[in-house]
């Protein structure tokens, strides 16, 4: 596996040259997918990407690390589920579609896809509002 701060890494080579793939271009595939299987709620972070969301900027690889190693991807999220929902489910489909769309849009093989659930979402509720009473009309 490479270090986790390299840039790029060498992926494939085909006759037109090499296809090289930023670790952090597979990570932004992976954390796009989990955010759309149902029942995830959000993707769960460090410190560091909690503070550099605080700022305005929008990290699309939260909670995603990605190793790869020539043509082969291993995955790790971190991800916080909805409550109500079978969570070995959400998982399973997570780790189906997260693979499928790396494999899909990047041609690597993804060997795991290791899933860790951090928290579960609760709904928010709406403090009740008192009714008031309604005028009478006479």
């Amino acid at each position: 596996m490479t270090a986790e701060n390299e840039i790029v890494t060498e992926c494939m080579q085909n006759e037109g040259g090499k296809i090289i793939f930023a670790p952090d271009v597979v990570a932004t595939i992976a954390g796009l997918a989990a955010a759309d299987i149902k029942g995830i709620t959000s993707m769960s972070g460090n410190v560091v990407e909690g503070f550099t969301e605080m700022f305005g900027k929008k990290n699309l690889t939260k909670g995603v690390k990605v190793e790869i190693a020539e043509d082969i991807v291993c995955v790790d999220l971190n991800v916080v589920v909805e409550y109500g929902y079978r969570i070995h489910e959400v998982c399973a489909k997570v780790q189906s579609e997260v693979k499928n769309a790396i494999e899909t849009m990047t041609g690597l093989r993804v060997a795991q896809v290791n899933v860790a659930v951090q928290s579960i979402s609760f709904a928010k509720t709406e403090p009740a509002v008192a009714a008031e009473p309604a005028d009478e009309q006479e």
